[in-house]
């Protein structure tokens, strides 16, 4: 009887001092788990206060991207060791027209990995677009140029999620960040005068030329007959006129 007491005590004492079982199954165990394998990405993208009103810049927040705005002199984000130009289609004609995107191509230059995105190929023809009449040959053309001339690939997205989604691709590749110290594309004043005439439709740098070696000054270009002009803008230069002569509208 005696050992079977002292027996039954120590079972109890083993009982005591035996360290509790967690069960590896329970659902509070797998919730800390996941919550340790679900990273935010790390990577700050920086971006160009003027795209504070881009979707991008929202979609890249809700991946859970920390983002920086700042005034960038050459593109729209900056990814490590990439600077990304945005366009939309829209801003993509419009600007390849007015010739901005002809300087904005020649300042990505300073930077080794650049990319040009075109977004909204879902939403919009890209070789269509009602609002400006242009050849679609001179559209691919110019992607060709871009390819080709300037080194640039281009990335065609469907909207601003799939841009947002490229560039946290892009923020998982290894490489090294770069300098913001970037400088935008000062004008000659030879290139000043032809930037200003080549914003007219239907005046190239070609005919921007012409017109400067004929005439010496804008001035003299916009005092010129129609006539004159027509010699070497032939039938555009009633549009040029009609431009000159037209009243601003600040309601538009």
């Amino acid at each position: 009887m005696e050992l079977n007491l002292i027996n039954r005590k120590n079972y109890k004492m083993k009982i005591l001092n035996s360290k509790p079982i967690f069960d590896i199954f329970s659902k509070k165990s797998s919730i800390k788990n996941n919550q340790h394998k679900t990273k935010l990405p790390e990577e700050k993208i920086i971006i160009d206060y003027r795209e504070k009103n881009s979707l991008v810049n929202i979609q890249l927040q809700k991946i859970g991207f920390e983002i920086e705005f700042r005034e960038l002199k050459v593109g729209d984000y900056i990814v490590k060791d990439v600077v990304i130009e945005r366009k939309t289609i829209s801003d993509f004609i419009n600007s390849m027209i007015n010739k901005r995107l002809l300087k904005q191509l020649e300042e990505l230059q300073q930077y080794k990995n650049k990319l040009l995105i075109i977004e909204g190929i879902s939403e919009k023809d890209l070789y269509n677009d009602e609002n400006y009449s242009i050849n679609p040959n001179a559209i691919r053309g110019f992607l060709l140029s871009i390819l080709l001339k300037h080194k640039i690939p281009i990335i065609y997205t469907k909207n601003s999620e799939d841009t947002a989604r490229f560039i946290s691709v892009l923020s998982k590749k290894k490489s090294t960040t770069i300098s913001l110290k970037a400088n935008k594309k000062n004008l000659s004043k030879n290139e000043q005068l032809e930037f200003i005439l080549e914003g007219f439709p239907g005046i190239g740098p070609k005919k921007a030329k012409l017109l400067l070696k004929k005439f010496g000054t804008l001035q003299n270009i916009i005092l010129a007959p129609t006539e004159e002009l027509e010699k070497i803008l032939g039938k555009r230069a009633s549009v040029i006129s009609e431009i000159l002569e037209r009243k601003y509208n600040p309601k538009k």
